[in-house]
């Protein structure tokens, strides 16, 4: 089955149902299959042919996903850039993923053979040829692009396939979001280019209306989300974090039946705040660039299993692995790894990485974690972010949830820093609400942890940084940390 034949379908069962809503514009179903037409007969009209690779550079909006889905019916491999990544980032992934042309928001200094900015794109949506675009593609041809964050080095492109997608779809539609139909409205507030645009298709499939913010704000998506009595969303923990500190959430009439949320790790004492406003509503997903979306799920009855990212989807298998790939029991930390028909069909040119990362037919994920006795899973951290202070492993998750829990505190980064007696000194910087005070929040963690484990020093800063899919990225936290340090000797 094409992507193509699922647009065509959606656009027979729900035809003049709202498909997309943005502000004042809507677009239905039938009118986006004739747009995705339109644009993936005018690309292939410019000179592109099946299978040359097209870079998307568009912000949220009705016109990212017509070119994302425009693509996938033209046979064209999609290249997905986040607008909020820099121009480096973005010369770096066209040059990498070899692709012939870009459709950007007016990005200056983008080189390809091919531009297409935003008037040429509006332009060939409306003038494009007026036929059906029905490119057949492999199913285990490249469908797309996804790069990984990088956190570890130079971003790499994973090859991503129709029968990925489909997989992907499938897993959604049966253990993540199986309630969602014709009637129901999703919020898109987090950005397309990453997670939330995974949704879209289920959307498709189901005839339920996708409504797009061009920009996440949590007081602006309280006011939409009532507005609308939007059904459905996902956001990544940071976003749900700003959520319940804003002071309209109390009075909010919602009607949010289902919140999804990952890309990132959530601590456990926002995840209860939550539950406490929205109720049993959250359905947790845990994957990667490599199996994008679809590991685990913890599904909304399952939240008791504090800390768990759930069981693996229908489709994966899943285990835990020691450094020489054992597989081991229950209860013991290990590398989570998976296989099924979710994952990347290998690393864009690094055939030696894709086979470090596919070692005996499973993706190794480089999360550490361990599973319980009824095959739920638990994330304690990245393998390469695991700290040792004083001879002790020290998982940053941990103590970052701990100092989550105090009141007032948003986000929050633990490193560790240079120390010749300790070797890693635990310290910690955070973001939050005005009055946050470090030995308060040192004293919590003393509370809290044991004395290995807790920060040997905490600062405040204003927000820390992250990258274009809502991560806070610890490597420059602690960068910019060292950095500062060595100037002040």
């Amino acid at each position: 089955m094409q992507i193509g034949t699922l647009i065509r379908r959606a656009a027979r069962y729900y035809a003049d149902t709202p498909c997309l809503v943005e502000g004042t514009r809507s677009i239905t179903f039938r009118e986006f299959d004739a747009a995705t037409d339109r644009l993936g007969n005018a690309l292939l009209a410019r000179g592109l042919v099946p299978g040359d690779r097209v870079a998307v550079a568009l912000a949220n909006s009705i016109e990212c996903l017509v070119a994302y889905y425009a693509t996938a019916k033209a046979g064209l491999v999609r290249v997905g850039l986040n607008t909020r990544e820099t121009l480096d980032n973005h010369k770096y992934k066209i040059a990498d993923s070899g692709s012939r042309a870009v459709i950007h928001a007016g990005i200056e200094g983008l080189e390809a053979e091919i531009l297409i900015g935003p008037e040429e794109l509006t332009a060939m949506i409306a003038n494009g040829e007026r036929k059906i675009c029905n490119v057949e593609r492999a199913l285990d041809a490249p469908y797309r692009f996804g790069y990984t964050g990088g956190t570890t080095g130079k971003s790499k492109a994973v090859t991503l396939t129709t029968r990925g997608e489909l997989a992907e779809i499938s897993a959604f539609l049966t253990d993540l979001v199986p309630e969602i139909q014709s009637g129901d409205t999703f919020l898109h507030a987090a950005p397309i280019a990453h997670a939330s645009g995974a949704f879209f298709l289920p959307c498709v499939a189901r005839g339920a209306t996708s409504l797009i913010m061009p920009k996440f704000d949590a007081a602006e998506f309280l006011v939409l989300a009532e507005k609308t009595q939007a059904s459905m969303t996902f956001l990544v923990p940071t976003m749900l974090a700003m959520i319940l500190e804003e002071p309209g959430l109390a009075g909010a009439k919602l009607n949010l039946r289902r919140i999804s949320y990952g890309a990132s790790p959530i601590a456990p004492s926002v995840l209860d705040r939550a539950q406490g406003r929205f109720g049993k509503v959250f359905a947790q997903t845990y994957g990667q660039a490599e199996s994008p979306m679809v590991i685990t799920c913890l599904k909304p009855d399952e939240h008791d299993r504090i800390g768990s990212c759930g069981r693996p989807f229908t489709i994966v298998e899943c285990c835990i692995m020691d450094d020489e790939d054992r597989e081991l029991p229950p209860g013991e930390i290990g590398e989570i790894c998976c296989r099924g028909p979710q994952t990347m069909a290998y690393y864009w040119n690094r055939p030696e990485q894709t086979a470090e990362a596919f070692r005996n037919g499973w993706l190794h994920t480089g999360d550490v974690g361990r599973m319980d006795e009824d095959g739920f899973y638990y994330i304690l951290d990245r393998k390469n972010d695991m700290l040792i202070s004083g001879g002790f492993n020290v998982y940053p998750r941990e103590v970052e949830d701990v100092l989550l829990a105090c009141p007032g505190v948003v986000e929050a980064a633990v490193v560790g820093l240079p120390d010749e007696k300790w070797g890693d000194r635990i310290h910690a910087v955070v973001s939050g609400q005005p009055g946050l005070d470090t030995e308060k929040l040192l004293a919590h963690a003393r509370d809290a942890l044991a004395n290995y484990k807790r920060p040997k020093s905490i600062e405040i800063w204003p927000d820390l940084p992250k990258s274009a899919a809502n991560k806070i990225l610890r490597r420059e936290v602690r960068d910019r940390i060292v950095a500062r340090d060595a100037e002040r000797k």
